[in-house]
């Protein structure tokens, strides 16, 4: 018998155990829901771009594209190898009429650890890496560029 268990509990009887089973799920769901909204859902297939990432592409990279200023892109075109067994893929690999490599993050919101694999990858590699995020409309809107040197 657990702490939980009420001292006159039959264990021996299905209906009992069908009991002590249905609160033990209600206990899970309680937890799960205290701790709802302190982490990630579900994550996207890699090639699928998140709500953030296709307005970026729509917003930026495209018209960039489209008037000259850029190249080539790719959406997770490139993976980086930062350590064994550490790898990073930038959200876009885009390249400017220079031939200049940029590889662009696309954030909501910026994690340290976002911020130190990313600084990471800056020191081992010969692009320019460059964060990216979506600003406030009542801050004028666009897109809020931080290059990592």
């Amino acid at each position: 018998m657990s702490p939980a268990d009420p001292p006159d509990t039959d264990w021996g009887t299905p209906s009992a155990t069908l009991e002590r089973a249905k609160a033990l799920q209600r206990e899970v769901n309680a937890a799960l829901l205290r701790r709802a909204g302190r982490y990630a859902l579900g994550r996207l297939k890699p090639g699928e771009m998140n709500k953030t990432e296709l307005a970026y592409r729509d917003e930026w990279i495209l018209p960039r594209v489209a008037d000259g200023r850029l190249l080539w892109w790719r959406f997770e075109g490139l993976k980086l190898r930062l350590a064994d067994l550490t790898f990073y893929t930038p959200d876009f690999a885009l390249m400017a009429p220079s031939g200049l490599i940029e590889c662009h993050e696309v954030k909501g919101w910026w994690g340290e650890d976002d911020r130190v694999k990313i600084k990471v990858a800056a020191d081992l590699y010969p692009f320019r890496f460059v964060g990216a995020q979506r600003q406030a409309k009542k801050h004028g809107g666009g897109w809020v560029h931080e290059p990592f040197e």
